[in-house]
């Protein structure tokens, strides 16, 4: 009997079958393709966090201790791959004499570096001018000493002649600050800067410098581990950091630990909680929202299926056997629409994410995969096992043979449960997004995660409450019968009170329809205007983070006045130079950098934004200062620490280009700036540029931002570069853009972006046609009365397409405003993707409208198609029920 029935349901029902398997297809895919999103964004971010490192561990040898015994326990532990030692010698000062002028630097650090240390550890130095071989200088101290490579410097090592080094090559330290870490340290201990005076020497030359002062060198181990690592960058983390324990606890006190690649991993573990996160609130909608299309899908079928069973209970077939052929029913269509789901996630998720998308864990494929599946099962259950489980308790035998019309409001109606849950739901948005609140936190130093988890509530219960208000307003509508016979009135002619009577019979039907098409809509706007967003402001974060289409950033201490601004500006491509004075200040013992800028120019050369300034709009602040000489704009976190009000004078310290030391200068606080292109978040300073030079008694230029004339960003910053030497380093837009952090833009949103519309494009499509094409065959007998009683073809046509218009109409008109507010909710919640937060939504005009025409275009399909039916004689479809 199960055999025949599920060849009955293919047979003749083959419209509803397929129906509900592509809702089960829809929600699996979603599901799977997202989950396979977060597999592959993890294992991206792990790898990506691994390739930033260039020394995993830099381990401090202790005085006195043996470092070949300590080289060999290092290169005995787990996971280690190279090992090389580097000699680290402190030195009083440097010395050169260059032309009639002679330099001398304040005190400065030597290192000494093993043959091949540059190969075993590529990007640890950049070569900038001279050969990679003998004695290198670092670009800063360069600049500092004014020599290149065949000039002779002096080094004064406190006592005795100072010992003379040849200049081979001048280089740059990218990751001076992890070079330069005092080993062992806690985080807020660590040096502010790295050293300014740096030479590099082979280890041969090195020894030779420092013979005999054992006592100004340390040795530091650099290790090179392999990187075959766990996916999820906090298992790496945990993994890294419990081999530097186990080597640490082997080392016996002979050696301290720095432990850059745990320090890489554990950034990166908030990133992959908000891939998680990014899940929860743009994948799971959808997935569910497929799961209610489905169960609708079902329903509008329920009629037709609830006779088939009572037929069968006539035939003397027990409810277990009719439990039976439901789960059989169930169970095929859950493992055609399951399939074909899985096999979409992995179509969308090569084209959204092209190879990537297969880069995660196995283990954690085949879970994720299962885990959709069996949500498909579910789905299938409720659509089709629950239903009939309900009938089967609710209803007698003859029962089931007659249409049961469930007169009055749903329970949920008369408790206006809608109204409560959008109520709650607000309620908890605004609770969940005041001031101080992260949806992730990941401390430093921490394994553990913490994920504000009531954050999701909110919004879901904004979405089940807006549902049921949309149901709520359309069936309203539909119970004002006159209303409804004057909106169809031009389309139905005559017959439109007999159509208003039919809608007001079908009003849960119609009511349920415009609900889906609604959340359908809503789901496709607000993904796309998130997703918009994000885009937008990850571009908005590169120009902050490089000020400008190119930024140069010389040496201090070099000569960066007009001239090198001039040879600049002479560049091909270059359409604007701006220069911006870089300092280190104190603020009573914080040292904070501070930005000499020329207000009337600045905004010309970067995108500033209100939202970087509090208490004023760009414009407004940028002309105070130009107003005040010496004003100046202090970061949020200054002025909170410091107590600091408007008027306010404030004494920083400033290093004085006469007599090198730090000076007393006084500003007024006039406001504060939030973020600011190429600053730090959390603590800066804005001031004159004009007034800092004045007091400074130096006009030197840290930084200039360079916009270009269309010409790309990346060939401008070639033509600078071999233009300037080593006077500065250039950094393209493009270089920004892709190391800002965020691994999680790394893990390229884009296409996650093209995945989540693609869904919602088709959830919209069967939300605006396979549901209204069920429901309507339902009524294919009303037609057919309607025809028999001398209502013409024209206005049977007329009575669908007004049938299908208020639908659509109500559908797209409510998701439209749902979408809207849900998408300021969506930022609002995930304020953490955002840095800096937007000042505006971006909206994809274009996305959405084609998501409305391809809406439009199923109604108005599945419209022709029910009204050709309509060209039946009427005893067909009076017999086909």
């Amino acid at each position: 009997m199960t055999g025949a029935w599920l060849l009955a349901l293919i047979r003749r029902r083959t419209v509803q079958a397929v129906g509900v398997a592509v809702g089960i297809a829809l929600a699996v895919g979603l599901l799977a393709s997202v989950g396979g999103f977060i597999g592959s964004a993890q294992s991206t971010m792990t790898a990506r966090a691994a390739s930033d490192v260039t020394v995993d561990w830099q381990v401090q040898v202790a005085a006195g201790s043996d470092v070949p015994a300590v080289t060999s326990v290092v290169r005995a532990a787990s996971g280690v791959t190279r090992v090389l030692p580097v000699g680290y010698g402190a030195v009083r000062s440097l010395s050169a004499t260059t032309g009639s002028t002679t330099q001398r630097t304040g005190s400065g650090v030597v290192l000494g570096l093993p043959p091949g240390y540059a190969a075993e550890f590529p990007g640890q130095l950049r070569l900038l001018a001279g050969t990679g071989d003998g004695v290198l200088v670092a670009q800063q101290t360069a600049a500092n000493l004014h020599v290149a490579p065949g000039d002779r410097v002096l080094v004064d090592l406190g006592a005795g002649v100072p010992r003379p080094v040849v200049i081979g090559g001048v280089v740059d330290l990218p990751h001076a600050n992890s070079l330069f870490q005092t080993v062992g340290a806690p985080v807020g201990a660590q040096p502010n800067a790295p050293p300014d005076n740096v030479l590099l020497l082979p280890a041969s030359t090195f020894r030779t410098v420092f013979a005999g002062r054992g006592d100004l060198v340390t040795t530091q181990l650099h290790v090179r581990r392999t990187h075959a690592l766990p996916a999820d960058p906090t298992s790496a983390a945990v993994d890294v950091a419990q081999a530097a324990n186990n080597l640490t606890a082997k080392l016996a006190g002979h050696g301290l630990i720095g432990d850059n690649l745990g320090a890489s991993l554990a950034a990166a573990r908030a990133d992959a909680s908000y891939a998680r996160v990014l899940f929860l609130f743009l994948g799971l909608p959808g997935a569910a929202l497929a799961g209610l299309l489905t169960i609708a899908v079902a329903g509008a079928d329920r009629e037709t299926r609830r006779r088939d069973q009572a037929l069968l209970r006539l035939r003397g077939a027990s409810r277990r056997a009719v439990l039976r052929l439901a789960f059989a029913e169930a169970a095929l269509l859950a493992l055609v629409g399951g399939v074909a789901g899985l096999a979409l996630a992995g179509v969308a998720s090569w084209i959204a994410f092209g190879p990537s998308a297969f880069s995660a864990d196995a283990g954690w494929i085949a879970t994720w995969s299962g885990a959709a599946f069996a949500a498909g099962i579910l789905v299938a259950i409720a659509a089709i096992v629950v239903p009939t489980l309900r009938d089967l308790n609710a209803t007698t035998v003859l029962e089931s043979r007659r249409r049961v019309v469930t007169p009055g409001r749903a329970w949920w109606e008369r408790m206006y449960l809608d109204l409560l849950l959008l109520a709650g739901g607000i309620v908890l948005v605004v609770i969940t997004t005041q001031a101080g609140y992260s949806l992730v936190l990941a401390p430093e130093g921490v394994p553990t995660i913490n994920v504000n988890y009531w954050a999701f509530l909110g919004p879901a219960l904004i979405w089940v409450g807006a549902g049921l208000l949309i149901w709520r307003l359309v069936e309203l509508l539909l119970t004002r019968r006159r209303t409804v016979s004057r909106l169809v009135r031009p389309a139905a002619g005559l017959l439109a009170g007999a159509g208003a009577s039919s809608f007001l019979r079908q009003r849960r039907a119609i009511a349920r329809s415009s609900m889906l098409m609604a959340l359908a809509f809503a789901f496709a706007v607000s993904t796309a205007v998130f997703d918009s967003t994000y885009q937008q402001q990850a571009e908005v974060d590169a120009r902050l983070t490089n000020g400008a289409d190119v930024r140069v950033t010389t040496a201090l201490g070099a000569e960066t006045g007009p001239s090198l601004g001039a040879t600049i500006a002479s560049v091909p491509g270059v359409r604007h130079v701006e220069p911006v004075q870089h300092r280190y200040a104190y603020v009573g013992a914080d040292l904070q950098d501070l930005y000499g800028v020329n207000p009337a120019t600045i905004a010309s050369a970067t995108s500033l934004q209100d939202a970087y300034f509090a208490g004023g709009t760009a414009a407004q602040l940028l002309q105070k200062l130009a107003a005040t000489p010496d004003g100046v704009l202090v970061s949020q976190e200054t002025a909170k620490d410091y107590q600091l009000n408007l008027g306010d004078r404030v004494t920083l310290r400033l290093p004085d280009a006469r007599t090198r030391q730090q000076v007393p200068v006084t500003f007024r606080y006039i406001g504060q700036a939030l973020e600011f292109p190429t600053a730090p978040k959390d603590s800066f300073l804005i001031a004159n540029a004009g007034y800092v030079a004045q007091q400074t008694h130096s006009d030197a230029v840290g930084t200039f931002l360079v916009t270009t004339d269309g010409t790309g960003p990346g060939a401008v910053a070639a033509a600078i570069r071999s233009r300037i030497g080593t006077a500065g380093i250039v950094t393209p837009i493009g270089v920004s853009r892709a190391s800002i952090g965020s691994s999680l833009t790394s893990v390229d949103l884009a296409g996650l972006t093209r995945l989540e519309l693609a869904f919602a494009l088709a959830l919209g499509a069967a939300a605006g046609g396979l549901v209204l094409v069920l429901g309507m065959r339902q009524r294919r007998s009303s037609f057919a009365v309607m025809s028999v009683l001398g209502a013409t073809r024209g206005q049977l046509r007329g009575l669908v397409a007004a049938e299908g218009a208020l639908t659509v109409t109500g559908g797209l008109v409510l998701g439209s405003l749902l979408g809207v507010a849900l998408s300021e909710i969506l930022v609002a919640v995930l304020t953490g993707v955002f840095d800096p937060p937007p000042a505006a939504l971006a909206v994809p005009w274009g996305y959405l409208a084609a998501v409305a025409l391809v809406t439009v275009a199923g109604v108005a399909a599945v419209s022709a198609t029910v009204t050709r039916r309509t060209a039946r004689p009427p005893i067909e479809s009076l017999r086909d029920r």
